[in-house]
């Protein structure tokens, strides 16, 4: 039901300037009786057949004064929605962009010393060497060849990230880099190196910052001095043909270790 002061809105809202209810209406202000009254019958041939003759001017009855009401506007609704029903849509601010979280990246490093040249390789199983693992046997050629001690020494234990399963600490790239970094850089203040070898992607990813463009080349790292990045020893043994390339480069590097061992 509508009140009085809603009804006389609406019927603002429509431009409904006079109207008269059929019945009483709940809570409508009291209406005269005598406008609830039936009109008098008019005798249809009293009235002359002449198409000049004026209707009787009946006079509206008076309308009694009525305090000033407000008005309030109510919002039509569109056409569309009126036909078919539908809801008008709500404006509403843009939903917040949700910036997607990096997930950690997952590498496990080992850092050896062969002679005067620090190794950080990639685990390619994530486990620590074991003397008859074929990546192990490839690296122990690899030193021979470069005229280094075929059997480096193992340099604390290996380097596993994430550090932690779970935990609010950040663990990003970003993060893993200047973990390797640091971990490296210690391991040169105890004992420097003439030569820095980065085996593997993440090698050269989180401790050189470079990619995989920079096989087989000398980069100079702040902190860490100079540092040669090579293919990891799981894709030297199921792409062979990239060991050609490692031999090329580790002969114009040579010279740095031999030179310092002489």
């Amino acid at each position: 039901m509508l009140n009085e002061s809603r009804r006389r809105a609406y019927l603002t809202s429509m431009q409904v300037v006079s109207w008269l209810p059929r019945t009483e209406l709940p809570f409508a202000a009291p209406s005269r009786p005598e406008l609830l009254a039936p009109l008098p019958a008019v005798d249809i041939s009293v009235v002359a057949p002449v198409a000049t003759v004026a209707a009787p001017v009946v006079d509206a009855p008076a309308v009694r004064p009525t305090a000033e009401r407000p008005k309030v506007e109510v919002p039509r609704p569109s056409l569309a929605s009126t036909r078919t029903n539908a809801v008008p849509e709500e404006v509403s601010a843009p939903p917040p962009v949700k910036v997607a979280a990096v997930p950690p990246p997952r590498f496990a490093l080992q850092l050896l010393r062969a002679g005067r040249c620090l190794l950080l390789v990639e685990l390619p199983t994530g486990e620590s060497f074991q003397s008859r693992d074929p990546a192990y046997i490839l690296l122990k050629d690899m030193l021979r060849a470069a005229g280094l001690p075929d059997a480096p020494q193992i340099i604390g234990e290996p380097v596993r990230w994430p550090l932690l399963v779970r935990g609010q600490l950040d663990q990003g790239p970003e993060a893993a880099r200047d973990f390797v970094q640091g971990f490296v850089l210690a391991r040169l203040e105890d004992e420097p190196c003439a030569c820095l070898w980065l085996i593997g992607l993440p090698s050269v990813r989180f401790a050189g910052e470079a990619d995989a463009e920079s096989f087989n080349r000398e980069l100079q790292i702040e902190g860490l001095g100079s540092a040669w990045a090579l293919p990891g020893l799981e894709l030297l043994m199921d792409e062979p043909q990239r060991k050609g390339d490692v031999w090329q480069a580790m002969r114009r590097l040579m010279t740095r270790w031999k030179t310092l061992d002489e």
